[in-house]
């Protein structure tokens, strides 16, 4: 039962996010964005049918795909090696973006560069819990944000908390609006915002709800804490907040 509905407010996201998209690009704010609901839908659908009737009862959220992870596969914190061997996803074609920034290629679950970020935190919930039954017995990841932005020749990945304007307000409501769905499916009590930013919509989001919030460190190997005494600091952090 939890499955449909996830899938339900995944699709129904995927389409407002296509919109707000679509508003991005025409105000300027950024210059290309990728809906990886959309062209890599059938392994995010994969993804929520092996995750999401184990029982999770804590959230694990974070900001929006990277390029290198869900950009490519549609899984938040998504990275090849974790997608195929622990999660057991392989073998489903990932279509393309409806606009393709030339720096950005889409190339699917063979992807040939690993999300150190998802190498971390995939990494250390198989440390802690075990298997994928396990893992997802526990918690379930999701992402605030569908929408990968890119901007400017390179493409470069920009993060949701630097876009402006009534579109990315717009956006970000509907995505706190998801937020609060899939809460209600699971019937999770806890939610864990993976980075301050993730954090803080996680509790303006949940205001005033029984949900309590938690945050932890963001894996990024662009952050110093993350990479503190050789991650060390970083898995303790986590798992402090872990159920």
């Amino acid at each position: 039962m939890s499955v449909q509905k996830l899938l339900r407010a995944a699709s129904s996201l995927r389409d407002d996010a296509d919109v707000f998209g679509g508003e991005l690009t025409s105000s300027g704010t950024v210059d290309c964005v990728y809906n990886p609901l959309a062209y890599a839908w059938e392994v995010h659908k994969r993804y929520i049918e092996i995750s999401g009737d184990k029982g999770a009862r804590t959230v694990m959220m974070g900001m929006n795909p990277g390029p290198h992870g869900m950009g490519q596969m549609g899984i938040p914190f998504a990275a090849t090696s974790m997608v195929r061997d622990l999660l057991g996803i392989s073998g489903i074609d990932v279509n393309q973006p409806s606009v393709i920034h030339p720096k950005r290629p889409v190339i699917g679950l063979d992807y040939p560069r690993e999300e150190v970020s998802g190498t971390r935190i995939w990494g250390l919930l198989s440390e802690t819990y075990g298997g994928v039954d396990e893992i997802f017995g526990k918690v379930f990841l999701v992402n605030h944000c569908p929408l990968m932005l890119l901007d400017g020749e390179r493409g470069s990945n920009i993060t949701p908390d630097k876009i402006y304007g009534d579109a990315a307000k717009g956006l970000l409501r509907r995505c706190d609006e998801h937020l609060v769905e899939v809460v209600e499916i699971l019937d999770a009590d806890v939610v864990i915002g993976i980075g301050k930013f993730a954090e803080k919509r996680a509790r303006d989001a949940l205001d005033g709800n029984e949900v309590e919030v938690r945050g932890c460190w963001h894996p990024s190997p662009a952050s110093p804490l993350a990479n503190r005494n050789g991650g060390a600091d970083w898995r303790k952090n986590v798992r402090a907040v872990l159920p």
